[in-house]
Order: C-alpha cells, then structure tokens, then sequence
C-alpha cells in the first residue's frame, strides 16, 4: 500500500525533472502564446505539465491541472483524493526572467490539501511538507537526479515561522496583482499597527516566505485558481500558520465546483 511518504516522493521527482526542462527552455528563445482568459502560455508550461502527469499517472489518481482540461463536477465531486497541480506558477515571472516562478504540486484528500511540493527551478529551493501536518522543510537541490534519501527531512530544514511581530509588520505583496483592495486593506493596516514593510514576491514563493518567518501575514485580494495555492496551503498549515477563506472564513478547501478562489489570509 501506498503511503503519503511514496506519494511525497513521486511529487518531488516530478517537480524536479520538470524544473530541469523548464530551465532548459528558460534559457532559451523562447515564444508566448495567450489562452482565452489573456494569461500568458510558453512551451515551458506544455512540457512541465506533461513531465508531472506522466510520473503522478501510475498513483491513480486523478488530477488537476492548470494545462489540462478540466473534468466536469459531477465527476470530480465523486474523487476521495486528487492532485493539484500548477506546472509553472508565475509564468509572468518567468518571461520576465527574473526567476520568482515555481512548480506546485499538492495532494488533496477530501478536500484538504495534504501533502504539498513548492519548487524552484532558478534557486534550486525545495519547499514540501509530508502530510503528517506536523513539519515541513526547505532544502536545496544540488542536481535533479539527487537521490532523495540524502536530501529530504534533514532537520536542520525544518521551516519555522515568526511567531512573534515585531515593531514592523511584514507583509506579503504581490509582484504583479498588487491591487486597489489589497492597497486599502494595506492603508488599514497602517493605521492599526503603525510600521508596515513590504515583501513582494512572485508566484507561490508568498506562501513559502511566510513559511520560513521571513512575513508575518499574506493577504489575498485578488483572482487566484486551485493550482496557485493548494501546495502554499499545505506547507504552511504544516508550520501551524492558518489559509483562511475571506468568504467562508473557514480554511480553505479543495476540487470545489468553481476552481476559483476566494480571497484569502493567510497568518498566524
């Protein structure tokens, strides 16, 4: 039988194999194509997402991609478990080339993200966490064809939030959906706390900065989809910091009908 330790490392040769053919397109000349909602496409997403199908396709089960075609609710509500996977995250990062894009991967089991992989290709930055809820770690991969057994769960890896605030509170922006609602609420923010900073980050490493203590709080104002956070989800409730729904006001679950998001928050 399975276990989510096999799960975690099937997720994590994925990220890695398709980060070394994103890598290899990153550096190359490259074309950008657009989808019918205007989000940009490179060849880079294809063969991402075509690596991690082909290595999640032999755990059965299914899965969610933001380059694949969706299957309708009345089938997916009927699924225990699924993947949740966004080939490159920050695509915009990368064609700007600026290295903030990342490969996510999550394990959805009743619509709790479990088990999730946050990977990335330019920094060789290895975010997972197991699905025991307990830990998760931040390593560096020296090569893609590491051999896990001597990378992963070394606690000197250990992610550690900052439990405590300091005089500035450090918030977590966007590097490109930096809008008129996240600035009000940033405005409130002022007012209530005094001192605020700004990180900003592309794609999913928001939820990896909060992760590792280097934010204190990461509000989501603007459109996100199921692939963006499922992965971001699980490592930080992982840590022991909470994603809540702004909607539900409830942690947030996923394989809904509507694979959009609510606006989130995500802290202590």
């Amino acid at each position: 039988m399975l276990t989510y330790r096999n799960y975690l490392n099937t997720a994590i040769k994925a990220s890695l194999l398709a980060g070394a053919e994103i890598l290899n397109i990153y550096e190359s000349d490259f074309s950008v194509s657009y989808k019918e909602d205007a989000s940009p496409l490179t060849e880079a997403d294809i063969a991402s997402n075509n690596i991690i199908k082909a290595h999640l396709e032999p755990t059965n089960i299914p899965v969610i991609s933001e380059e694949s075609r969706q299957m309708p609710y009345a089938l997916r509500k009927q699924w225990q478990a699924c993947w949740v996977v966004d080939p490159i995250d920050g695509t915009k990062e990368f064609i700007k080339r600026n290295g903030e894009f990342t490969v996510n991967i999550a394990l959805v089991v009743q619509g709790q993200p479990i088990l999730g992989v946050i990977y990335v290709p330019v920094s060789s930055e290895l975010y997972y966490t197991d699905g025991t809820k307990t830990k998760a770690y931040r390593s560096v991969v020296h090569h893609h064809y590491e051999k896990l057994e001597t990378l992963l769960f070394q606690e000197k890896d250990v992610l550690k939030p900052r439990l405590e605030k300091g005089n500035t509170l450090r918030v977590v922006g966007s590097r490109s959906h930096m809008n008129a609602k996240t600035l009000q609420y940033l405005d409130v923010l002022k007012h209530n706390h005094g001192a605020i900073e700004i990180v900003s980050k592309g794609s999913s490493l928001k939820f990896c900065l909060m992760a590792e203590g280097k934010a204190d709080l990461y509000p989501r104002f603007a459109p996100t989809m199921e692939w963006d956070t499922a992965a971001g989800q699980a490592i930080c409730e992982a840590v022991g910091l909470k994603v809540i729904d702004q909607k539900t006001m409830q942690p947030m679950v996923y394989n809904r009908e509507s694979l959009l998001n609510n606006h989130f928050l995500v802290s202590y």
